[in-house]
């Protein structure tokens, strides 16, 4: 369906806009929750769903257009991890909130490392220890905490927009 793609744009810009003004704003430490990794994770893993790449691929444009990082970390890592998801989809779909924890672990430090990485090829003076330990374990934290309530969410909207092939 053409408006479960178009349906990405403002479910996507909304939780952009929540990320910016209001979990920014919450960090543990220096680390802070990934909304839009946590709904492409989630949408996707979505029995019905099959344009996980449309949401993908907005999100890693609202996250460019909002961040200070090259735009090639969030298209890189919402993209691998959104294969990883698909991947796991047809392979382990018996636990799906066990895949949606897995890879909210795997997506948040794939999208941290890139970060890093990217800073440090750009010159940035990073030490990756401390950033590691004050910066990603805490948004993995926050990430798995977030996780299973976004799931829930992203189940109800896919069962809302397929009603026919809904999740038993």
């Amino acid at each position: 369906m053409i408006w479960a793609n178009l349906l990405a744009i403002p479910i996507l810009l909304l939780l952009s806009i929540l990320q910016i003004g209001i979990v920014s704003r919450l960090p543990l430490l220096q680390g802070t929750a990934d909304l839009l990794l946590l709904a492409i994770i989630a949408w996707t893993l979505q029995r019905p769903v099959r344009n996980g790449w449309f949401w993908a691929l907005v999100a890693s444009g609202l996250t460019a257009f909002t961040s200070a990082i090259s735009p090639i970390v969030p298209i890189i890592s919402y993209g691998v991890t959104l294969g990883l998801v698909q991947f796991f989809k047809r392979q382990v779909w018996q636990a799906p909130l066990l895949i949606m924890l897995f890879l909210t672990l795997i997506g948040t430090f794939l999208y941290h490392s890139l970060t890093i990485a990217q800073l440090l090829l750009s010159g940035t003076s990073v030490p990756i220890l401390d950033s590691l330990s004050i910066i990603t374990l805490p948004s993995i934290l926050l990430n798995l905490a977030l996780a299973i309530p976004v799931y829930a969410i992203m189940r109800d909207l896919a069962n809302w927009i397929h009603p026919l092939d809904l999740e038993s």
